[in-house]
């Protein structure tokens, strides 16, 4: 397909700049429209789909950042451009997590833009015609992803899955922030007798109220200001398929009780529709919240809850995995060094002792991050603990009892280190390879502490106990 085709929408508050994107990307044949903030730039994308989104991260009314959650909830496929005046670690960061393509710092030249909307062009194929439905919509063994481990807590929960997953009853997968819930609803569809029919996902957190109800349920032409043509929702989408409502704690009570009578009556009623309209869907729920609280508490429909959770599955958190952490860093690591091109390095032994001390308190999610950050970063012949977090977060999370049976403030193993010596030789050897980091960095305990794969926390406290011995001047 020609690039002189493709649509491209620019959202910046910024008028100048606006027109000058507008005037650049024009000349080389772009079909361009421009917003002045998140909520236009909406308003836009669902009369006019766009094939590239350039946004600019602080607008009024609704920012870059909220305006790239409402479009992945919608459009997960759509590259998004984040561009910034006042660019930080957190904002890049946290552009990059939820999915930009890019992050830009303004000023920047017209052949960056050029090239920016060049390679995403060339690295994501865009349906045209079918830009209203997301590709999680479709059965792409690209998105497959396998689910790693061995536990037997996380056995349990596949098996479960497993026996379920022809059923139409309800399934609620419940487990912390990072644990792969959206994963096992995959496994769920996978293995039912739906696989060759769609599999929908919406994240209930991740839109507007006055855009939730008309994902979930479909709108006709002229139900409200702006709706000018008829749209399905998620549950006629994923007729004789799976829809997977993701963070349904997050649902507002008023759509609980619509939400409610499409589970049950198994027929969804349009906004703005004249008659209700019959689907056959499977439903998968997720949350990290505690449900029966938010009953309590009045935040969430017990007739709902009660409709939700027939086939409740909880995902253990990955500090109770302890076998699967480091098959679950290699796997990462494999993926992410063939996406960038990078030679695979195996973690050193400092970073095994390291993740099998930390807590993970992100879970998977965390992990996959890391290692994605670790990869890009590594400078080293393996990867080691500062590739994967800075020296003055490192030992964020250490502390807690090992799963891989490691001790919590040990030092890693050094080559020629013996294990079946007894204690005091063991500390002589903890002793003996501070003393030689030290001398070679110059006592430079921050590099010191880097070339140990060791927090300057942890150094600082066994310098401290070597004094209070009287084994160090």
């Amino acid at each position: 397909m020609s690039e002189k085709l493709r649509k491209i929408l620019i959202a910046d508050d910024d008028r100048d700049l606006r027109m000058s994107l507008y005037e650049a990307l024009n000349r080389q044949g772009y079909a361009v429209s421009v917003a002045e903030n998140g909520i236009m730039a909406l308003d836009l994308l669902e009369k006019n789909p766009a094939d590239l989104v350039i946004a600019d991260i602080n607008m009024p009314e609704m920012g870059g950042l909220d305006l790239l959650r409402a479009i992945h909830a919608v459009r997960p496929e759509l590259p998004v451009v984040i561009i910034t005046g006042h660019a930080t670690v957190e904002t890049a960061v946290s552009a990059m997590k939820l999915g930009a393509y890019d992050y830009l710092l303004k000023p920047f030249s017209v052949d960056v833009i050029l090239q920016t909307a060049a390679r995403a062009f060339t690295a994501v194929a865009l349906p045209r015609d079918e830009s209203a439905v997301p590709v999680r919509e479709k059965n792409d063994s690209s998105l497959k992803k396998p689910i790693i481990g061995s536990d037997t807590k996380l056995a349990r929960v596949l098996q479960k899955a497993k026996s379920v997953a022809s059923s139409k009853a309800t399934v609620l997968i419940l487990g912390e922030s990072g644990t792969g819930k959206e994963m096992i609803a995959r496994y769920i569809h996978e293995e039912s007798t739906r696989k060759d029919g769609p599999f929908v996902a919406l994240n209930c957190a991740a839109l507007p109220e006055g855009l939730l109800e008309s994902e979930l349920f479909g709108h006709e032409k002229g139900a409200f200001t702006g709706a000018i043509y008829s749209k399905k929702g998620k549950f006629e989408l994923a007729d004789c398929g799976t829809l997977l409502l993701d963070e349904i704690a997050e649902i507002p009570l008023h759509l609980q009780a619509k939400l409610l009578r499409v589970l049950q009556e198994e027929e969804v009623d349009r906004l703005g529709g004249k008659y209700p309209v019959k689907v056959d869907v499977h439903v998968v729920a997720t949350t990290n919240r505690n449900l029966e609280e938010s009953v309590k508490k009045g935040e969430f429909r017990q007739d709902l809850y009660y409709r939700l959770n027939v086939i409740p599955l909880t995902l253990p958190p990955l500090r109770e995995r302890g076998s699967d952490i480091e098959r679950l860093a290699e796997s990462f690591i494999q993926r992410y060094s063939q996406q960038y091109g990078k030679e695979i390095k195996k973690m050193s032994k400092a970073s095994r002792s390291r993740f099998c001390q930390y807590g993970w308190p992100g879970n998977i999610r965390e992990m996959e991050n890391l290692v994605e950050r670790a990869v890009l970063l590594s400078l080293s012949a393996e990867l080691e603990p500062w590739d994967f977090w800075d020296e003055e977060t490192d030992g964020a999370g250490i502390g807690v009892v090992s799963p891989c049976g490691a001790e919590p403030d040990s030092l890693p193993v050094f080559a020629g280190e013996e294990r079946n010596g007894e204690m005091a030789s063991l500390r002589d050897v903890e002793r003996q390879m501070i003393m030689q980091a030290l001398q070679k960095t110059d006592n430079n305990r921050t590099h010191a502490a880097r070339m140990l794969g060791i927090s300057v926390r942890t150094l600082r406290n066994k310098l401290h106990e070597y004094r209070s011995q009287g084994v160090l001047g």
